[in-house]
């Protein structure tokens, strides 16, 4: 099994900074493509950005130029750092991992259990 914990998530007023983090553990023999999603209330799960094993990155319009992800593949942990938040960014963020158990699993989709980010205006 592949678990994910985030960490990194609070309260900013709006123009402020945070950084989350994702780590993973457990049986992982490869990790294909990476992400972290967000859910605000009443709204369905967006990806936010994304980040390919080549380090190749995409980005929600509504975030370039704020946010930027990364990885470090030997912690097997995944970075986001927000800038210049703004209300609108207040959500649940998920980070996401597409993961190879071992060498004759398959690809697996794994979760983290989510963390609050909430930016005051």
């Amino acid at each position: 099994q592949v678990q994910l914990v985030e960490s990194g998530g609070g309260e900013v007023q709006a123009g402020g900074s945070l950084r989350l983090s994702c780590a993973a553990s457990g049986s992982i023999f490869r990790v294909n493509a990476m992400g972290w999603h967000r859910q605000a209330p009443g709204k369905e799960r967006e990806l936010v950005t994304s980040i390919t094993s080549s380090g190749s990155t995409n980005y929600a319009d509504s975030v370039k130029g704020r946010f930027t992800i990364s990885r470090d593949n030997a912690k097997n942990t995944m970075y986001l750092q927000m800038n210049n938040l703004k209300p609108e960014d207040t959500a649940v963020y998920y980070c996401n991992y597409v993961v190879q158990a071992t060498w004759w699993s398959n690809w697996g989709d794994y979760w983290g259990q989510g963390t609050q980010v909430t930016v005051s205006s």
